[in-house]
């Protein structure tokens, strides 16, 4: 097998729209989340989110591009164009067919979706929709245009995971490289999912924090108050390159990627498994593949979005899993972005991959009455970033489905 090293990250988030802003940011503690703009909610239950602020897709995208992709798309290519250039990656002299994309979104375009459906719905039954209605919508079209882009003609698709989709596509390039089929894979996930459907269905199903009045600080993973999570938006990624291959050239490498695994609760269509036994077992396969013990884990950033059941549970699987280990730190930063969906993952491995370049732990924040039910051996960086040396970081992503994946970096030597 391959070793897997990153040597490109790019981020538009809620917090900065670049990967040195959204650092800054994280370990500040500044909260992402404000009123929403992108449409009127004043008749929603739910008025507020994690906006990408400032979003100028000209400064990477072409008119044409812009004209013909949805939103996710634009995030896609906005956050692989600085992942690229960070790289230092020669396209043009490299074989197209080494350099891949897989790509992850949990719902693709969503934006384009609703605005044609509803348009026609308010017409007089003539269909008069968009030509580039499909090509927009289709969730494959983020990785599709990432390569038409660069030229990039190895492996290209799309996985979709719910919110584990993030890391399942960092999974799958990792695989991939790892198998000798690709020398370079741009990987990570975006999503644009403040809209009116997805906000109005997700605060149906009664997932989201309704604190509008009090909007930033909802997003608060492990509170004895919280009462569900804050949308978020924008895009993470990363380049994956084979270890010889990243050396010949001499690029920066900020970490590995050693391990990886998925798991599935075969449970219920939302409610993670009570007793997180696929959570549990999804952390044990990555790090066993990672070529680490339990104990050696220094940081996980978990995927916390600030549910009560759902936190609960996936401390007490990190509890179980790693029996109480004294080494261990735990920072939810879902409290400061919110809940990207299919982008999480890619932005939450940003974070620890940074953590583990910086040796610093980003905060939870919002954190200002524990759960009395979480298990009191667990370590929670809340309030104020954490200085730490970290040779392994894992980082969770599970989704509805009952998805569970987990990666883990490794501080590369």
């Amino acid at each position: 097998m391959k070793r897997v090293v990153i040597t490109g990250l790019g981020a538009l988030t809620p917090m900065g729209n670049n990967v040195e802003d959204f650092w800054q940011n994280s370990i500040n503690g500044v909260s992402g989340a404000g009123l929403i703009t992108h449409f009127d909610s004043e008749k929603f239950k739910v008025n507020f989110a994690c906006e990408v602020k400032g979003f100028d897709p000209k400064v990477h995208l072409t008119h044409n591009e812009i004209k013909r992709s949805d939103l996710f798309s634009q995030y896609a290519m906005y956050a692989s164009a600085e992942a690229i250039k960070d790289s230092g990656l020669d396209l043009e002299n490299m074989d197209p067919f080494d350099t891949g994309v897989i790509w992850g979104t949990g719902q693709g375009g969503m934006w384009t979706f609703e605005k044609e459906v509803m348009d026609f719905a308010q017409g007089d039954g003539t269909p008069r929709f968009n030509p580039f209605f499909v090509p927009k919508f289709i969730a494959n079209m983020a990785s599709g245009m990432i390569s038409m882009k660069y030229g990039l003609q190895g492996i290209n698709y799309t996985t979709i995971s719910a919110c584990a989709t993030g890391n399942t596509a960092l999974m799958d390039a990792f695989n991939y490289i790892r198998l000798g089929k690709a020398k370079v894979i741009i990987s990570g996930g975006s999503e644009a999912a403040i809209t009116p459907a997805s906000i109005g269905g997700f605060s149906i199903m009664k997932a989201m924090s309704t604190r509008n009045d009090d909007f930033k600080t909802a997003s608060r993973p492990y509170d004895a108050d919280r009462d569900g999570f804050v949308m978020g938006e924008g895009a993470g990624a990363l380049v994956l390159e084979e270890y010889e291959h990243a050396i010949a050239r001499g690029a920066t490498i900020y970490a590995e990627l050693a391990g990886a695994a998925m798991t599935a609760d075969a449970h219920h269509m939302t409610a993670p498994h009570p007793e997180g036994v696929g959570a549990i077992k999804a952390m044990q396969l990555a790090v066993k593949e990672a070529g680490a013990n339990m104990e050696d884990i220094d940081y996980i950033n978990p995927h916390a979005t600030s549910t009560p059941l759902g936190d609960l549970v996936e401390l007490k699987a990190i509890n179980k899993a790693f029996k109480g280990s004294k080494n261990l730190d735990i920072s939810a930063t879902k409290s400061m972005t919110g809940h990207l969906l299919g982008a999480a993952g890619a932005i939450e491995a940003i974070l620890s991959i940074k953590a583990i370049q910086q040796g610093i732990i980003p905060p939870t924040i919002n954190l200002h009455k524990i759960d009395e039910n979480i298990p009191q051996e667990i370590n929670i960086v809340f309030g104020e970033a954490k200085e730490k040396e970290i040779n392994f970081a894992l980082s969770n992503a599970f989704g509805f489905g009952g998805h569970n994946a987990t990666i883990v970096f490794k501080k590369f030597s």
